[in-house]
């Protein structure tokens, strides 16, 4: 007799963890988040992402991951990348992204549970659906009986006790901080031109804050030379400002 879905959820609870093939690779991953994987495996999870970081990430490459989650970005990246240096804060999802992490034996990876800013603070975030440690958790909501107080730290804190202190690729997805952190990021990204992974979120500001909010990145960002949209295809960066991005959630890849 076949076992029926619940029953394989419950032996997956039991054993501590499912193995899935995600983008072509096999892992071990968490049971609580079943639904997910099984998205992942099959492909209809973010594909434009795992072809971003499958095309930029090679064995000598740095990466780090701003916006982990439970971790399926980091676990490919750990695939691909010398070193993942990876930021979630969240205590609910960090707890899943270091059960993550720590299935698959990954020694390349470093995580941290603290949310990077523009400055050191200890903020209140939440997600907009009021659920703890689900994707959508940002410093932009507080929801009542949701929130949770993180650490944040100043990118250039970070580094200064960092024993990595230039990155090939950032990979930025903190829904919505990104308008508050991208700034005071701008003399890193000038000097050192990380290839820069960029999820934007337009859709959580107030409307009438958009786009001002793009334009403060394309000010930023504006000292690539390249933009790319996530199937790789060149783009103006104007683009950040057009309806299309103002009115829904886009990522774009910056490098010179």
């Amino acid at each position: 007799m076949l076992a029926s879905e619940s029953e394989k959820r419950d032996s997956y609870l039991i054993q501590g963890f499912m193995q899935e093939t995600i983008a072509g690779y096999d892992l071990k991953v968490d049971p609580y988040h079943i639904d997910f994987w099984k998205k992942a495996a099959a492909g209809a999870w973010e594909p434009n992402t795992y072809k971003v970081l499958n095309h930029f990430l090679h064995k000598d490459a740095n990466y780090c991951d701003i916006g982990a989650w439970i971790g399926p970005t980091v676990l490919h990246a750990a695939q691909l990348a010398k070193n993942v240096v990876c930021f979630e804060p969240d205590p609910t999802a960090y707890r899943y992204l270091r059960w993550n992490i720590d299935l698959n034996k990954l020694k390349n990876v470093t995580s941290y549970s603290f949310a990077l800013a523009e400055s050191m603070s200890i903020s209140r975030m939440a997600s907009h659906r009021g659920k703890p440690g689900d994707s959508m958790t940002s410093l932009l909501f507080d929801n009542p009986g949701s929130g949770v107080d993180v650490l944040t730290l100043q990118w250039q804190q970070f580094l200064a006790l960092s024993p990595i202190k230039q990155f090939d690729f950032l990979k930025i997805d903190i829904e919505g901080g990104e308008y508050q952190l991208l700034p005071s990021l701008k003399d890193y990204l000038q000097a050192h031109k990380p290839v820069l992974y960029l999820s934007t979120h337009a859709p959580l500001l107030a409307e009438e804050q958009r786009l001002e909010k793009m334009q403060s990145l394309i000010d930023v960002l504006s000292v690539y030379g390249k933009c790319l949209d996530d199937n790789l295809q060149p783009i103006a960066i104007e683009t950040l400002v057009s309806e299309d991005a103002l009115q829904h959630f886009r990522s774009y890849i910056f490098m010179d």
